[in-house]
């Protein structure tokens, strides 16, 4: 496109095309399949081609449409096809299904029942999407496209909004773009929760002769997908945040950070930027109006540290990815030593929502000092495990029952760890407080990425400080001494309280030692390091006693402190345990049970590896931990 006119035909007709094709116009159904990581992981690339055989040989190619589309989010229950225009949503669905949905839905108009989603508090089956309760409080701004438009098809993508945004910001003066970002409320999505139009005045304040746009895409929290998703299915919002982000700052060129562990992501980045280019949206004299800007993609290794900003200007310079002292900050002397603001892939993906839509309706949303959306990670022990958006300001009981749909197997809430390394948990006293970036703080947690973990019953908090302490370990770049080696030390006192080895003193030094490594240490990741520790030890202190004065752990999952054992009564002398076992810790015994027929087995417990193999593979459950 040479200039807006030509733009705006562009969009008049995919819209027209996209609309037709979600409608039924003429008659015609559609078929679309996630492809996402995780239904791609599962076969919908397979699922795909078998559906394209299927309508190829029945003569429908006129009639019916196959398209793969990004992440549905309700990622526990992929694969997912979905049926245009009855608007039809299958979970689950395996090679095997693909024959009957065919045969019965596409040819026959039935609704395969056995296939719809069933809400697992009340057993009701959902046919329609946004009818499930995992949807009905969501609303998609950075989430925009993705299960909709085809991430591959620039003429999809601007089907469905995109570039309106871009074409909205070149009409307006940076300053002025600047402005309606401010207005906005936008904040870091990243995990600082910084005001991001205050980020851009600092860069465009900044005078040089060349600016950068970076998108932060490595994001490492365990758990944490959001960005990769997002650019999964739709990489042009992305790409069109940081063409307006540039335009703003007077950038001219951008570099996507993403970790190589992301191959699709990247795959389809790479596709849009070249799309982009050859329609004359990114590039030299984008649609006439004397404005260039070059996107370009650099693969990370996988260097959780790297997600902070400075390590990540140091590794696109081709540097050790390690922090730098700051200030100067980015946006005054960032990558190359000239200014550069470092923004991550949902905070972009907000920037044409803001700008298309405008800066009220996207304050709308949200709370008095956290606006707009957030998108979260939900895993853990809950019944609807995926990707959500919603607004600032929802509870997390919201979340976690109504959107999440509760613990599974009755179990008991017990946490919920947001943040990832950098958070901590809440417990049951903090369900009804909203989300948002200050609420999270002020209870001992954090926003971050966008993590969020849910634990119950069966989880011991201990172990899960360690876990993190573990992964901080690992990952810590080793610069600052605080972090290097005030992490192992915290590490190793973990390690022996799960042990059964750990004394009261460990208490007084785990506390000592998280403050110090908190107040000295050079970046986010060690000045956090200790967050997991100090929230576990804050809300689930007797848990640490129990560890250290009767040395046990109550969850029944730190090895050294538990121990297999068979209920003599309760079991049939079957024998399945025994040859099951590795280590060849189960006899059988002379004692046969009342009503029993064969004699019972017991386990020694100075064989015992601890594997858990006997215990998965008893149907009558007589194996326990004690």
């Amino acid at each position: 496109m040479k200039n807006f006119a030509e733009l705006d035909a562009k969009i008049c007709s995919c819209t027209d095309a996209l609309t037709a094709k979600l409608d039924g116009t003429g008659g015609k159904r559609a078929i679309l399949l996630c492809g996402g990581t995780g239904c791609i992981s599962s076969n919908s690339l397979e699922i795909k081609e078998k559906f394209e055989k299927l309508v190829e040989e029945n003569g429908l190619q006129d009639k019916v449409s196959v398209n793969i589309v990004g992440c549905f989010g309700f990622c526990s229950q992929g694969p997912f096809v979905k049926i245009f225009p009855e608007d039809t949503l299958y979970r689950l669905v395996t090679l095997d299904d693909v024959n009957e949905i065919f045969e019965k839905d596409i040819k026959g108009g039935e609704i395969i029942e056995r296939l719809l989603y069933i809400e697992p508090n009340t057993g009701e089956k959902v046919a329609k999407q946004d009818d499930i309760n995992f949807y009905k409080k969501q609303k998609r701004v950075a989430l925009h496209g993705g299960g909709v438009i085809n991430p591959e098809d620039i003429n999809e993508a601007m089907g469905y909004g995109a570039f309106r945004g871009l074409e909205k910001a070149l009409k307006m003066t940076p300053q002025e773009v600047v402005d309606e970002v401010l207005a906005s409320g936008l904040r870091g999505r990243g995990g600082g929760g910084f005001p991001s139009g205050r980020k851009w005045q600092f860069a465009k304040n900044s005078v040089s002769d060349q600016k950068y746009v970076v998108c932060n895409g490595d994001e490492g929290d365990p758990g944490a997908f959001m960005d990769r998703s997002i650019l999964e299915g739709n990489p042009y919002a992305v790409i069109e945040g940081m063409i307006i982000a540039g335009y703003a700052i007077g950038a001219t060129e951008g570099y996507f950070y993403v970790r190589a562990e992301y191959p699709i992501a990247v795959n389809r980045l790479r596709n849009a930027i070249k799309q982009m280019n050859e329609a004359g949206i990114l590039g030299e004299n984008i649609m006439g109006t004397g404005f260039s800007f070059q996107a370009h993609i650099r693969l990370g290794a996988g260097a959780f540290v790297c997600g902070e900003e400075t390590a990540l200007l140091n590794s696109i310079e081709g540097k050790r990815g390690m922090p730098r002292p700051r200030p100067p900050f980015p946006a005054v002397k960032g990558l190359w030593g000239q200014p550069t603001i470092v923004n991550n892939v949902e905070t972009l993906a907000c920037v044409p929502y803001i700008l298309r839509e405008g800066a009220a309706e996207f304050a709308s949303c949200g709370t008095e000092r956290s606006k707009g959306t957030k998108v979260f990670a939900l895993g853990g022990k809950v019944n609807n495990v995926g990707l959500v958006e919603i607004p600032m300001g929802t509870t997390l009981r919201e979340l976690i029952y109504d959107i999440g749909g509760g613990i599974p197997n009755g179990k008991k809430f017990k946490a919920i760890q947001t943040g990832g390394p950098s958070g901590g948990c809440l417990t049951e006293k903090d369900l009804d407080e909203p989300i948002d970036f200050d609420n999270l703080v002020a209870r001992g947690s954090m926003m971050g990425s966008g993590g969020a973990i849910v634990m119950d019953e069966d989880n011991c908090m201990v172990d899960v400080a360690k876990f993190y302490m573990e992964f901080i370990c690992d990952e810590s770049c080793g610069k600052c001494s605080p972090c290097r080696i005030g992490t192992k030390r915290m590490l190793e006192i973990l390690t022996r309280i799960t042990q059964g080895n750990g004394t009261m003193q460990d208490l007084e030094e785990l506390e000592e030692l998280g403050q110090t490594v908190k107040a000295n240490s050079l970046c986010a990741l060690g000045q956090t390091a200790a967050n997991p520790i100090i929230s576990t030890l804050t809300h689930f202190r007797k848990e640490y006693l129990d560890h250290i004065v009767y040395k046990k752990c109550p969850a029944k999952v730190c090895k050294d402190l538990m121990q297999y054992h068979i209920e003599q009564d309760s079991c049939v002398g079957c024998g399945r345990c025994a040859k099951m076992c590795p280590a060849h810790a189960i006899q059988k015994t002379d004692y046969i049970a009342p009503g029993k027929k064969l004699p019972s087995y017991q386990i020694d417990s100075t064989k015992c590896i601890k594997c858990g193999a006997c215990m998965a593979t008893c149907k009558l459950k007589a194996i326990v931990k004690k």
